[in-house]
This record gives structure tokens, sequence and C-alpha cells, in this order.
């Protein structure tokens, strides 16, 4: 039997000497790291922010779901390394991208991070190589993007001199039943054996792999997943418009609902979209499929009312303090949550921002407080979590709960603030048809 690169890092991955590198140290890539660190593998991280990897090579994690001490005892063992020097790929056996995917101001797709990292990894490719994408993308970006630079352009054959595939990732911040290691992971490789190797990699360290027959699949995949959530956000959004215009409690309309045992999935409205993927991915495969002359029409529709949730909850602000007699310019108002959703760190793409920005424009005089997000920088402006929330709370003209945090305690909010707009039904049966409450 001939011996191809096939077999030999087959053999190497599944003996766990095969050497791993992970580029990309967020949310993501840290997480996936750890995973393969703690199966047996030597795991380097790369990522070019020079204080993520000292803290790393410090023992200290950055991400909230990864454990200090877990990332302490791996890197005493020396099974994961963190550096910013792209050379270190030229050690790898098997390569996991995760980078960010973020939009452009313009809607459109910013590949920047996946280009600047496969041109860094095209510097080091070699025969025996096994390379996974995991950041999310429009479908194809795999095959057209990546597969020339690595293969074409370096004279290597994928599924004959290395293998390449797409694997999106799955992360959820905050979760403690599903993580990195038990969520199942589809993987779609550019060729059979590109799947056959890239799965075998991964199986090495997750509870389970799903294999599907293209990257193509794996790509659209996630999109579907992701386009699923935004869509029924958009809908339980819009349904909270119209029972606001009808007079009826939206959130018990959806208690109810819930109530049935069958075709019925419980979401939920709220100020707006936030985290990486849903205001997100749905508008890669919008703007893929409008270079085919094709509309997404569910997912333009549904990006639109998403949108503009955080202006429907100034709106309430300003209707609020309006029964107060209060003009919105020179109010002070304070927002409670700048994290998309509660109990994490994690601010990106955060409608915090949004209604902090629209409120000021309004002029509004604004603070906020979140106690996992002491410091907030947004389009060059740094804002200070408000060190004594209730003090801040019996001050201010409204408070407006935006993140509904579990370590508030919301009955003294309710006792002590003027005003509130609960985006996010914290305040329960004891908002309803209180006057000093506005409720989405």
């Amino acid at each position: 039997m001939t011996i191809t690169q096939k077999h030999i890092l087959l053999e190497q991955l599944q003996d766990h000497t095969a050497r791993v590198a992970i580029l990309g140290l967020g949310y993501v890539g840290l997480p996936l790291a750890v995973v393969f660190a703690e199966a047996g593998f030597e795991v380097t991280g790369i990522d070019p922010d020079q204080r993520k990897i000292d803290s790393i090579r410090d023992g200290v994690s950055h991400i909230q779901d990864v454990p200090t001490e877990q990332v302490r005892r791996l890197v005493a063992a020396g099974r994961l390394h963190a550096t910013t020097d792209f050379s270190a790929l030229g050690q790898a056996d098997a390569v996991s991208i995760c980078v960010p995917t973020p939009l452009r101001k313009t809607g459109d797709p910013d590949l920047s991070y996946i280009l600047s990292a496969t041109e860094e990894l095209a510097k080091y490719m070699h025969p025996g190589m096994v390379v996974v994408l995991e950041s999310t993308t429009y479908p194809g970006t795999t095959r057209e993007v990546l597969l020339p630079k690595l293969g074409e352009e370096k004279d290597l054959t994928a599924g004959v001199d290395f293998f390449l595939a797409f694997s999106p990732e799955r992360v959820d911040p905050g979760r403690k039943d599903w993580t990195t290691i038990n969520t199942p992971k589809v993987i779609g490789g550019i060729t059979p054996d590109c799947s056959e190797v890239s799965a075998a990699w991964y199986a090495q360290a997750l509870q389970m792999v799903v294999p599907v027959s293209s990257a193509e699949v794996a790509e659209m995949a996630k999109l579907l997943e992701n386009t699923f959530r935004m869509i029924n956000i958009g809908l339980v959004n819009e349904m909270a418009l119209m029972c606001d215009r009808l007079g009826v409690d939206v959130w018990e309309v959806i208690d109810a609902a819930a109530t049935k045992p069958f075709g019925f999935m419980k979401f939920t409205p709220g100020p707006g979209l936030g985290g990486h993927c849903i205001p997100i991915d749905p508008l890669y495969l919008s703007w893929k499929l409008r270079a085919l002359n094709y509309t997404a029409r569910f997912i333009e529709l549904a990006s639109e009312i998403n949108t503009n949730m955080p202006r429907y909850v100034v709106g309430k602000v300003q209707d609020g303090l309006n029964e107060f007699g209060k003009p919105i310019k020179g109010s002070r108002v304070l927002v409670l949550g700048a994290a998309y959703k509660p109990d994490i760190d994690d601010l990106r793409e955060s409608p915090a921002l949004d209604v902090i920005g629209l409120l000021e424009h309004k002029g509004a005089i604004v603070d906020y407080h979140d106690p996992y997000i002491p410091t907030v920088r947004h389009e060059g402006r740094i804002m200070h979590s408000v060190p004594d929330v209730m003090q801040a709370i019996r001050t201010v003209d409204c408070v407006v709960i935006v993140t509904n945090h579990k370590l508030y305690d919301y009955p003294a909010i309710l006792r002590e603030a003027k005003l509130i707009v609960d985006t996010r039904n914290a305040l329960g049966a004891s908002g309803k048809n209180n006057p000093k409450v506005m409720r989405l």
C-alpha cells in the first residue's frame, strides 16, 4: 500500500502527535485551543493582539467561558502556547482559523481578517497539513478564497497534498450545558478526503462530529441556523409593535402561545439584536444572493425590523418622560446592561450601544451600568460603568433595562426608580400595570 499524506496525517492525528495551531484567540479560538490541549495535543494559539498573548502566557484567561485555572494548568504542562509570530505555522500540522468576520458600515461582508490569516498561513503551507476555517462567512468562501491561496498558488492539491474544510463555530457565550466540547460539530471538506481528515482531527477532541458532503453545505448550515433565529426574533419584535398598537400584553401572548407542546418555539422580543452571529451572519447570505440577482426577502425584512428596535425603545423613553412632563433633552437616563445578553461580558453588536447613541442624539444625558463590562469603547468614545448603581437609579429621570442580568435587584430597582423602560420583561408581573413602568 502506498503511504500518502492522508495516511501519515491521519496517524499523527489519531496518536495526537500532530501539532495544532489556532489562528485567533477570541471567543471561538481560545475555547477550541483549550479543548484540543485537554485532548493531549500540543497547541499554539496565534493572535496579533499582544495583550491576549501576554495574558495566556501568564496563565490567565481573557475569555469568560474558559477558566483561568485551566489555562494556567495547560500552559504549565507545555500543551498550550501563545504567540504573535505567524512563523509558528511552519511547524503546524493542523490549523483552525477562528478570526472575526464583521460587516462593513455598508452592510457588506468584511473578509479582511480571513484574508490576512490566509495570507499568513500561505507563507508556511507544506504538504501534510489540514486546515479548517471556522469563521462564519458566505457559501463559497472556503473554495473560492482559501483554496486558491493555500493550494493552487502553492502548487498543492487539496485532498492529496493538504486537506481543507469548513466547520462553523457554534459558541454561545455564557452557556454551561452546551460548550465547545459537546456541541455537535458540522464539518464539510473541499473533497471527500478533506472531509474525512478534518472530521478525524476534530473527533479526537469533540464528542460529536457531523460530516457533510461539502464545504458549501457546512457554510450554508451555519447561515440557516442564525437566519432561523434572526427571522423569528424579527417576528416577535414585530408582534411587540403590533401588540402595543392593540393594547395587548405581548409577554402574556408569548407565554400563552408557548404552552402549545408542538409546532411552536418560544422567542422573545427585545431592544435589538446583539452578538456576533445573529445580527451579522444572515446578511452575509443576503449579500451573496444579491450578487446572484436574488433578494433574500425574509432576511431583509427581519433585519429592518430588528435594526429599528433601539429607535422604538428610545421612543418609549420619550413617551414615558412625557407622561411626567419632562422632555428627553436634558433628562438623565441610566441604561442598565451593556452586554448583548444576560450574565456575560460580551459587548459585540450590543443594542445598548445604539440605544445610548440615539438617546444622546436627542439630548439626553446618558450613563450606563453593567457588572460585567466596566468600560465601553465605541466609535472613539470611552464610557465607564457608574460605580454605585442604586445611587444612580435614585438620581436619574429614567432607567432603561437593556440587559436583564441576574445580579440586578429588580424589586429594589422598581422601588427606587422614577421611571423604568423595561425592554426584557425583567420586572415580570411586578412591572405589569405599574404606572412608572413602560414595557416593550
